[in-house]
């Protein structure tokens, strides 16, 4: 076996480690054996295995932080608060409660990422699903669901944005005129996706009014924390600033501000951090580092520059493609390998619009398919909930498709091509 092949063969079984967690082993022992082979069989000299690893930095940092405010904001009591007012606005209906999750969930995308979705509004959803007596997992999945599906709203709201497009990201009103019409259409085919599909567990009623649970003052400055935090990432992101050590010196001021006032150790808080997140991030990492060293990014930009027909036929054919790839190697090491053979095919916008559309709404396919989705998995799971992995993949067979398609068809028609 050449060694090219090898290093594609345990790339593709460390995914398949992490995508199907064989003797329930958590994710990140498949990614950071697969890593680690790599290294021990000399396939991937260790400076590079290190360079890939240190190439995660800047996500790493990013994940500490905003998972430092979540378990902060949890801890104060912020989710129960801010789920008694979900629940009187919904008065009695789990539809409305859908709707009102979702828009929450658009808003915290764009502003603070996918991440922060899955990591922050998750544990808000589910106490304000319980708040009501209602069934939880629409309410969850409406969660993971969005966090991808409004990920292109904003430069800032995924970071593969900033992986897929590097030095070359367009300015904020060129971003909005290139991706309004699919972020639309992607939130909008994803919601009616998830109410055709929910619509039954939906129509139990839920209770109306809970009883109102006072907001302590931990909270208050949890909250007001999250508020600061999109305000800093919203400039560091308009000044073509790295994400994440802003975020992590937000998420560290706020749990300290929090633990001082509340006079509370920090143990708690940091025991509350899913540490095991940044071993899988740091093995991807190093697995996109190794499949660089194959001839793949020449291969791909060879592809690219070739074309399959008219350049709007190419667009809408790689963002597919590169839709469903993510769901074999998650969308990380996909973004990662995308915008490098973006880079190196010298890809037009329309053509780089529509690979970012495949990388960050294919996911929707499959519960591996996204970091955003992993630690929505992640945080599910801390409240004693799981959602198997054939039953994410036959919903998301349903979800994403027609949210894909439409926001490629967005792109393409919004930019004019035939």
């Amino acid at each position: 076996m050449s060694s090219a092949a090898a290093v594609w063969a345990i790339s593709g079984l460390a995914t398949a480690g992490v995508i199907l967690r064989p003797f329930r082993w958590p994710e990140a022992v498949w990614a950071v054996l697969g890593a680690a082979l790599l290294g021990v069989l000399g396939l991937l000299p260790w400076p590079s295995v290190l360079r890939g690893v240190l190439r995660g930095t800047d996500v790493y940092l990013f994940l500490i932080g905003m998972m430092l405010l979540a378990d902060v904001a949890r801890r104060e009591g912020l989710f129960d608060w801010l789920a008694g007012f979900a629940v009187r606005a919904a008065r009695g209906s789990a539809g409305r409660l859908l709707a009102l999750v979702y828009g929450v969930g658009v808003v915290v995308t764009a502003f603070l990422s996918n991440d922060a979705t899955a990591v922050v509004l998750t544990p808000a959803v589910y106490a304000a699903a319980r708040a009501a007596g209602a069934r939880p997992m629409p309410h969850l999945l409406a969660c993971a669901f969005v966090a991808n599906a409004a990920s292109f709203i904003l430069p800032i709201s995924n970071p593969a944005n900033l992986v897929v497009f590097g030095e070359g990201m367009p300015a904020l009103g060129e971003w909005l005129r290139r991706f309004a019409l699919p972020s639309l259409l992607a939130v909008g085919a994803t919601y009616a996706a998830l109410w055709v599909t929910q619509r039954r567990v939906l129509a139990a009623p839920i209770a109306a009014r809970v009883e109102s649970v006072p907001l302590r003052r931990g909270g208050l400055v949890a909250g007001m924390g999250i508020l600061v935090t999109a305000v800093v990432l919203l400039a560091a992101s308009a000044g073509g600033y790295d994400l994440g050590l802003p975020t992590l010196l937000c998420g560290v001021a706020t749990a300290a501000l929090v633990l001082g006032i509340t006079r509370q150790a920090p143990w708690g808080v940091l025991a509350g951090v899913s540490w095991g997140v940044l071993p899988l991030v740091a093995g991807l990492f190093v697995l996109v580092e190794a499949l660089g060293t194959t001839g793949a990014v020449e291969a791909l930009a060879g592809l690219l520059r070739a074309g399959l027909g008219t350049p709007g036929e190419t667009a809408a054919a790689a963002g597919a493609v590169v839709g469903v790839a993510t769901n074999l190697v998650n969308n990380l090491p996909a973004g990662l390998l995308s915008g490098a053979v973006v880079e190196a095919a010298g890809a037009s916008p329309v053509l780089a619009g529509a690979i970012l559309i495949g990388v960050d709404l294919g996911p929707n396919l499959s519960v591996t398919g996204s970091l955003a989705t992993i630690l929505w998995l992640v945080a599910i799971r801390r409240e004693g909930l799981d959602f198997g992995t054939w039953a994410f993949l036959r919903l998301g067979l349903v979800v994403m498709p027609p949210a894909l398609v439409l926001a490629l068809a967005g792109l393409v028609l919004g930019a004019g091509w035939h």
